[in-house]
């Protein structure tokens, strides 16, 4: 059966033990685990991050997301009543307008007021968006950045419980623009030292940022993927890169992405012939199976919730039967999972 016939949500369930969704990260980036998957044959190896430099071949192109996590959590408390309120920042509208989420969301409608830092920081509910988030204007003196850096906390995913003892882990060591969410796991297995090692062996590094949302963690809630709805990003592929981009096509080498979120900006980006445009834009692609790929010839990507459009693009890639075989393995052999777990290479 072809991997166009996969379209039922429960065809990207697998069982995860709860103990592998890996709550801290690692102190040295480089030395989690790589699982290697020949996305032609399912054949795998078990190999180290740092291995990575023996897949890389001269004149290939390393694809980056260099987006930065802001601390998009803010707790405070409900003007009126003195409740605790969360404000979780997703997208800037405009200076002081987000989109957010909040909770609890059936006390913070139109009209609510949240303070945050005794007053340092304030907020009002305007109104009611898609998907129940809610569109905020903020109140504050000087400059917002400034303000958040100080309120504000790291937004960890729901599933890890642990808090987060040393902030910088959960950005990679190359991000560079704010405005995620969420942080691009795939890249925070990269040290200084080991990028450093792959542009000694004449492959290319390229950037591209992707403001990463938390509709990445969003379960696919319909029975049929194509009636998914996909959040919407904003990206922005630099001249330089789109021009590396093409140069290293032509020249026959590949063009490899760190992560899902470089692989979705560099697709979005590239019009029928694989050519990719330089600029911003929002996307909101959704690659599952029955996609064809313009531009990504190689993925670097952790592993992913059960059921959800990550493991969707993944299977899209390296093909469904290939992508479980291949989680059952890293399972059996206790790999870590999801934002501080280890690592697979698709390629």
């Amino acid at each position: 059966m072809s991997d166009e016939a996969f379209l039922k949500t429960s065809d990207y369930y697998f069982d995860l033990p709860e103990e592998l969704i890996a709550q801290d990260p690692l102190m040295q980036r480089d030395e989690c685990r790589l699982l290697v998957v020949d996305r032609r044959t399912g054949e795998t190896q078990h190999r180290h991050f740092r291995d990575i430099l023996e897949y890389l071949d001269p004149g290939d192109a390393l694809i980056l997301n260099d987006t930065r996590v802001i601390p998009a959590r803010l707790l405070g408390v409900k003007e009126d009543t003195g409740a605790n309120a969360e404000i979780l920042l997703l997208k800037r509208l405009t200076d002081d307008t987000w989109e957010t989420l909040v909770r609890p969301g059936k006390k913070l409608r139109p009209g609510a007021r949240v303070v945050f830092g005794d007053g340092i920081l304030r907020a009002e509910i305007l109104d009611v968006m898609e998907e129940g988030n809610r569109r905020v204007r903020f109140e504050y003196e000087g400059i917002f950045e400034e303000v958040l850096d100080r309120l504000g906390e790291m937004p960890l995913p729901p599933y890890i419980t642990h808090k987060l003892q040393d902030p910088s882990m959960y950005q990679t060591v190359y991000a560079k623009f704010d405005g995620s969410a969420a942080a691009p796991t795939a890249g925070l297995h990269f040290t200084q030292e080991l990028l450093h090692e792959v542009e000694e062996k004449g492959v290319k590094i390229g950037y591209v940022t992707l403001h990463v949302g938390l509709g990445t963690f969003r379960p696919v809630k319909v029975d049929n993927v194509l009636e998914h709805h996909m959040h919407t990003e904003w990206y922005n592929v630099p001249p330089e890169t789109a021009k590396l981009i093409h140069d290293v096509k032509a020249a026959g080498h590949r063009v490899i992405c760190v992560g899902t979120t470089s692989c979705r900006t560099v697709e979005s980006a590239a019009d029928e012939n694989g050519e990719v445009r330089a600029g911003a834009d929002n996307t909101s692609i959704f690659i599952y199976p029955g996609y064809r790929f313009k531009v990504m010839d190689g993925l670097i990507t952790n592993f992913h919730l059960p059921e959800s459009t990550l493991v969707m693009l993944v299977s899209a890639f390296a093909g469904r039967d290939h992508v479980l075989s291949a989680y059952d393995e890293a399972i059996k052999e206790k790999y870590r999972f999801f934002s501080f777990g280890d690592a697979c290479f698709f390629v």
